[in-house]
């Protein structure tokens, strides 16, 4: 009879530096804080530590926090993640570490994930982790960080960047999208969507979006693409032109296109593809549907076409996804 191997929770070391947001510190705490799985285990384990011995650490609000771990838990992490900070010094001014700061990165085992909200990403990139790799972070800082590392690939126009074992995020809320991308990465779908209804955010947000939208809130005087988007959403079986959706907010489809870009950040087709594939996902997970019913289901018509847009966006073929997110929610 073989035993049931030993349950660990995945361990998450956030790293706070002084000078850190204490929104951005809180971010990996409340996503990664919720997921369990099917018998209530948490999924994630997270621990927070400072480059010096357990103390306080500055905010750029009016308060300290105290830190109870040193930079040693660095060496028990599974996933590393940095905090934007706005004391970062020679980090952000020349791209080098400080002693401190170096001595606190040697403890990360090779192999551990690491992961950078906002101008957090300045320290992975000036220990050398991001050269030759793609990365992103706030796009007011993106020119700088392109200048200050050139090998460094930054695309200054999403929300974040999944480059495998390294991810990096824009500023504030995309840290956001970005643990709750790897809470899907991770445990799938059904996990992150439920970690995202309690925190009361939208469940996905493609890393693919633009950061900066022109019109976030409406103007209310002007009609919007909103109803447009709820009636594609219960329709994604269903062919869906762009002149159909234009129709249901009685534009014409050229300013139809150029509002959705302005409201979402994509292109209508883009947001469509998004949807279908999140579709597909959900049902792969929670459904013993054939591949080729929930290609219907999810809007793809074929079977091959809904795994070309899986390997596109996921690097995986329907029958790897399930096969992976099934174990994983029996587990």
């Amino acid at each position: 009879m073989s035993r049931e191997p030993e349950f660990r929770p995945h361990r998450v070391v956030v790293l706070a530096l002084d000078g850190l947001l204490p929104f951005e510190l809180g971010i990996p705490h409340r996503i990664f804080g919720r997921p369990r799985d099917s018998r209530g285990r948490p999924l994630y384990e997270v621990v927070t530590c400072s480059v010096r011995p357990p103390g306080p650490v500055r905010t750029d609000a009016d308060f300290s926090v105290m830190v109870e771990h040193g930079p040693q838990a660095l060496a028990t992490a599974d996933t590393v993640v940095v905090p934007a900070s706005y004391e970062l010094g020679p980090v952000f001014e020349q791209g080098v570490l400080t002693e401190e700061l170096a001595a606190a990165l040697a403890h990360i085992r090779p192999g551990t994930r690491l992961a950078s909200i906002c101008t957090g990403v300045f320290v992975l990139a000036a220990a050398g982790c991001l050269d030759g790799r793609r990365a992103t972070t706030h796009w007011a800082e993106t020119e700088h960080l392109q200048r200050l590392f050139p090998k460094i690939d930054v695309d200054p126009d999403v929300l974040f960047v999944d480059d495998g074992d390294v991810l990096t995020s824009a500023g504030v809320a995309a840290g956001i999208d970005l643990c709750l991308h790897i809470v899907r990465r991770d445990h799938g779908t059904a996990v992150a969507n439920e970690v995202a209804r309690r925190t009361v955010v939208p469940p996905h947000r493609d890393g693919g979006q633009a950061q900066y939208i022109q019109r976030p809130v409406p103007d209310p005087q002007q009609a919007t693409t909103t109803a447009a988007r709820a009636w594609a959403l219960g329709r994604l079986h269903e062919p869906i032109q762009l002149r159909d959706l234009a129709a249901r907010e009685s534009m014409s489809v050229r300013t139809f296109t150029r509002r959705f870009r302005e409201e979402v950040g994509v292109s209508p087709g883009r947001w469509l593809a998004q949807q279908r594939v999140e579709r597909a996902r959900q049902l792969l997970e929670s459904t013993d549907r054939s591949v080729d019913q929930i290609a219907r289901d999810a809007g793809f018509g074929t079977a091959q076409s809904m795994r070309q847009h899986l390997q596109t966006a996921l690097g995986v073929t329907p029958t790897a996804y399930r096969r992976t997110f099934r174990a994983g929610a029996g587990a």
